[in-house]
């Protein structure tokens, strides 16, 4: 009997109805400026400069790491997707810019078509709500690569800024500000720290009076798009730096901005961890410097603007729903 793809494990048919299905998922997300259809050797989109004197192309690539094991134990697909878009959103929007486009990566030891449709359904609502269109992308079957029933993902953002209006922390001095937003869980780092901790003790499927909540569910929250917010502060105030925090911290990711010759005072006790982070934390008797290395602890975004734009900020954000919290200073 003569080998064949198939027999190597590879379906071209399930390729196939992948691409049946998520077409539709995808044209949603298009806009004007799309001139491709899904499919083709390439993804085209049209810049509109009519709104930019010197408009400059920012971009960011990111995964969503071992966030996916929680994914896989509770067949959940439908989230991871967000999950990934608004990371990389948000990596762009902390610079000034707004999103154009994405594209996706989806590699698998098995190609099931329902499963993939549930994860470009995810990009699609991210793209969606982040006003960005998914314009392409390659799902890739690699047999003896990847488990049967596992996966990974990746995405690339580009956006545009005008080059007036980048953000990059290079005005930041002495006194400045820190306004710290929530984060609506761990985001989509320290996954692997939690897991070791956790899944010894628990099932993704237990529920937790701490978190009031299964731990899989609490697990897989989908991590936040500051995108609006960023858009609206900067319209309102000077923002001098912003900060996503995801691996390393709040910190770790704050001083990638922080000029030469200055620090950072945090005040950890001016907001309150979430639960969450306590349950990783008391399970794990894990020493309080290694969870602020490793996870953002309640903060997603961080604003860093002047002292005395710092309380208009924190009324202004408030006002509009967005908890606003005075968490530090620049020393």
């Amino acid at each position: 009997m003569s080998e064949t793809y198939k027999s190597a494990g590879v379906s071209i048919e399930a390729g196939e109805e992948t691409v049946k299905r998520i077409k539709g998922l995808a044209k949603s997300t298009f806009n004007k400026n799309v001139l491709s259809d899904i499919g083709m050797f390439g993804g085209f989109f049209e810049i509109d400069k009519s709104g930019y004197k010197n408009p400059v192309l920012v971009s960011s690539v990111d995964g969503v790491g071992t966030k996916l094991k929680i994914a896989f134990m509770m067949n959940k697909h439908n989230t991871v997707g967000q999950d990934l878009v608004n990371h990389c959103v948000n990596d762009i929007a902390v610079c000034g810019a707004k999103p154009l486009f994405f594209l996706d990566y989806l590699a698998v030891g098995k190609l099931k078509p329902d499963v993939a449709e549930k994860i470009i359904e995810g990009f699609a609502v991210a793209c969606k709500e982040n006003g960005c269109a998914l314009i392409g992308g390659e799902t890739a079957e690699m047999p003896g690569f990847y488990a049967e029933d596992e996966y990974d993902i990746s995405g690339t953002i580009v956006g545009v800024v005008e080059k007036e209006e980048i953000i990059n922390g290079k005005h930041i001095s002495k006194g400045d500000k820190l306004i710290g937003f929530p984060s609506t869980g761990l985001h989509t780092n320290g996954y692997s720290l939690a897991r070791k901790v956790l899944f010894p003790k628990y099932k993704p499927e237990d529920f937790n009076e701490l978190v009031n909540n299964t731990i899989g569910e609490e697990l897989l929250k989908v991590h936040k798009s500051y995108l609006p917010l960023i858009q609206d502060m900067k319209k309102q105030f000077v923002i001098k730096g912003l900060s996503h925090i995801t691996g390393g911290g709040i910190i770790g990711n704050t001083m990638r901005i922080i000029p030469k010759g200055l620090s950072l005072s945090i005040n950890w006790e001016a907001w309150e961890i979430p639960p969450i982070f306590k349950l990783i934390q008391q399970t794990g008797s894990i020493e309080i410097n290694e969870m602020r290395e490793v996870f953002n602890l309640g903060i997603g975004l961080i604003a860093i603007v002047s002292k005395d734009e710092s309380e208009k900020l924190i009324e202004y954000c408030n006002s509009k729903s967005e908890k606003a919290i005075l968490m530090g200073e620049v020393v």
